[in-house]
Formats: C-alpha cells, sequence, structure tokens
C-alpha cells in the first residue's frame, strides 16, 4: 500500500475503503472501544475538534492531554545536551501541578566502552536502556520524550511501560526542526 500515490482518496472524501488494507475493519473499530483505546481518543478528539486543531502548540497540548487522562506523574526523557529545555519544560509541567521527574540520558555515567565494546570515544555514554529502566521503577505515567538520538530512542521507546510521546525530535542540521530537511 502506498497512500501517497493514491488520486482517488476515497478514504478522505467518502468514508469508504479503497479495498487495498489488509486489516479487519469490524477487529480495528473494536479495539478503538476498548476502553483504554477510547480514553485516548476522547481525549485527543478534545484537542483538535470544535476547530481547536493548530490552536495549541505542543507543550500545551501535551498538558492538556495529560490533565484529561488525569496522569500525574510525568517522566521527561532527555538529551544531555538539551537539558535546558529540559528544566525548562519540567518548570512549566511542576507549574501546572504535575509531578515530574527528569531523566538525563547519561544517567548511570556508563563508559562507551560498556555499552558499545567497538567505541574507541573515551567519554559518558548515552544510556536509553537506563533512562527506561528509570522512569519504569518510578512508575510513571506519561513520559515526554525531549531530543532523544535516533537509535537511542527507538531503544528507549521500545524499553518504556508506559505511555509516552515526543515533544523534540534532535535535528542538529536543522535546529530540531526535521521537516526544513526535506528538499526538492
Amino acid at each position: 500500500m502506498n497512500c501517497t500515490t493514491c488520486s482517488d482518496k476515497v478514504c478522505r472524501k467518502s468514508q469508504t475503503s479503497c479495498e487495498r488494507e489488509v486489516f479487519e475493519k469490524t477487529e480495528v473499530i473494536g479495539q478503538y472501544q476498548e476502553q483504554n483505546t477510547s480514553e485516548i481518543v476522547k481525549a485527543a478528539a478534545e484537542l483538535v475538534d470544535a476547530g481547536r486543531a493548530g490552536t495549541l502548540s505542543r507543550i500545551e497540548e501535551f498538558i492538556e492531554y495529560a490533565k484529561l487522562m488525569k496522569y500525574q506523574k510525568i517522566g521527561i526523557a532527555y538529551c544531555y545536551g538539551m537539558e535546558p529545555y529540559a528544566k525548562a519544560i519540567e518548570t512549566l509541567l511542576t507549574d501546572e501541578w504535575f509531578d515530574v521527574s527528569a531523566v538525563s540520558c547519561s544517567v548511570g555515567g556508563l563508559k562507551q566502552s560498556e555499552v558499545n565494546d567497538s567505541s574507541c570515544t573515551h567519554k559518558v555514554s548515552c544510556n536509553p536502556l537506563g533512562q527506561a529502566e528509570q522512569l519504569n521503577a518510578e512508575e510513571i505515567d506519561l513520559t515526554l520524550v525531549v531530543g532523544i538520538c535516533l537509535g537511542h530512542d527507538i531503544l528507549l521507546n521500545r524499553n518504556l511501560k508506559m505511555d509516552f510521546t515526543t515533544l523534540v525530535v534532535k535535528d542538529r542540521k536543522n535546529n530540531h526542526a526535521p521537516l526544513l530537511g526535506i528538499t526538492k
């Protein structure tokens, strides 16, 4: 399937199927009706329905969503190079009465050679597995990912046991705005 090459767009225009999908529609609808999924869908809809789309920044959406979902303990998994932003985010969240745990990628102070035996760098390693373990142990409700390196973000996300979303994607070349890298 490649929706970008479809010229009909019947799924958007008439809410009908193009008949190319492989999932069972009734099964997917049933999944949306499960309580934990329907709560997320309803909270997300609050942020975009009734003309609200585009009226909130991503961090404002995050705060409102967390309140709608009644999350109390918020994690911030961040790259050490983004610590000033992580501190600012922590302040915003604590001002909104959330309990915040901000965990740096350097947590545990692991050596590069302990994480990557082919590394010849003698510095502290990023530790996305340690970040995930720390946030899991603290029983965080929702984690905000801030500027974790590609690959490390995959390991972090794979090992988090709570809901999470990304606020900042690291793109050093484009000032952390990866869409700027999509050019013709």
